[in-house]
């Protein structure tokens, strides 16, 4: 059995929920870990995604370590399209816009 791994960092824009955690996640950047299978045969080869996790930081006796935790990508997916449409909610709204100084 062939695996491989690859990784790849999102960023939320505000702070967002995940199925498992009992508290809200804070913004930031985090590193989602990939985990792939070798599906092949008789000339093809493809892999597929067998797990994927995303990495925290942990919290109380385990500040300063990284924990991994196993999520779905639908799910990330989902999330992060939420995040980004808030982010582009607000872009366009008249609170978001910067009052022009100076208008003599």
């Amino acid at each position: 059995m062939n695996m491989r791994s690859s990784s790849y960092t999102v960023t939320f824009l505000h702070p967002f929920r995940l199925t498992g955690f009992s508290d809200e996640l804070p913004a930031g950047t985090y590193e989602v870990l990939i985990q792939e299978e070798l599906m092949g045969g008789y000339g093809s080869e493809n892999y597929q995604t067998k797990a994927t996790y995303m990495t925290f930081s942990g919290k109380g006796g385990r500040a300063g370590w990284m924990e991994l935790h196993a999520i779905a990508e639908s799910e990330l997916r989902d999330v992060l399209s939420r995040d980004q449409a808030v982010t582009t909610r607000n872009n366009h709204s008249d609170a978001a816009l910067s009052p022009q100084e100076d208008l003599k």
